[in-house]
């Protein structure tokens, strides 16, 4: 926020567990109170604990299993958390006739992504949440808010960015660029989601033409 602030805009926060449903209400309620209004909302929260569903011993005997607190913690955050963002969002939008953007973060993951049973079964989900809410909002006359996804790759993060270097080399082979996608990229396309009105009930993608290891040589 120091950042936003040292840019020259405006920026407050409010420390919210998005699992929490009053806290989520406290959150929309603090937004409005501080701005006058509400019109762009974006469910970005996530949170990962990867594993397999089973792991086998060399005797192929199941010696652990994803525990249930792995995986519900993470539909907690990723679905749960998300719903209550754009719930909450949307309710105030429609009872002040804002006119609004509810962003919903997927992931490249949507796809599957071994390991990641739970992670990516929450980014499939809410990958299709535009075009149901749309669906929603238009059987019931509201147009003036509209319902973007973005899904993107592989991002610039701390954590790529310093992983083991042949690691992300094999990550990047499978990326058309050939490069990982800068934080700035994704906010430019959500700027881009907030000023064009005709992007409505879908998910775009940005990553940078991930492959899925489809690198077969014509000859």
């Amino acid at each position: 926020m120091g950042e936003i602030r040292e840019e020259g805009f405006e920026a407050a926060y409010h420390i919210c567990n998005i699992t929490k449903e009053e806290e989520v209400v406290s959150l929309m309620d603090f937004a409005v109170k501080t701005y006058g209004a509400l019109n762009i909302v974006i469910a970005n929260a996530g949170i990962i604990r990867d594993g397999l569903m089973i792991q086998t011993d060399e005797e192929g005997k199941v010696k652990k299993i994803m525990s249930l607190s792995q995986f519900q913690s993470v539909l907690d955050v990723n679905l749960t958390g998300c719903f209550l963002t754009l719930r909450e969002g949307a309710v105030r939008m429609v009872n002040n006739k804002w006119e609004g953007l509810l962003l919903i973060v997927s992931s490249i993951n949507k796809t599957g992504q071994v390991g990641q049973l739970n992670y990516s079964s929450t980014k499939a989900s809410v990958a299709l949440w535009p075009k149901i809410l749309s669906g929603e909002f238009h059987m019931k006359g509201i147009h003036h808010i509209r319902i973007v996804g973005i899904a993107p790759g592989y991002v610039a993060t701390p954590i790529l960015k310093n992983m083991n270097q042949k690691a992300l080399d094999t990550i990047l082979k499978d990326v058309h660029i050939q490069r990982l996608i800068e934080p700035e990229e994704i906010t430019g396309l959500m700027k881009v989601a907030a000023e064009n009105d005709a992007l409505d009930a879908t998910t775009l993608e940005i990553t940078g033409g991930v492959l899925y290891g489809n690198r077969t040589i014509a000859k």
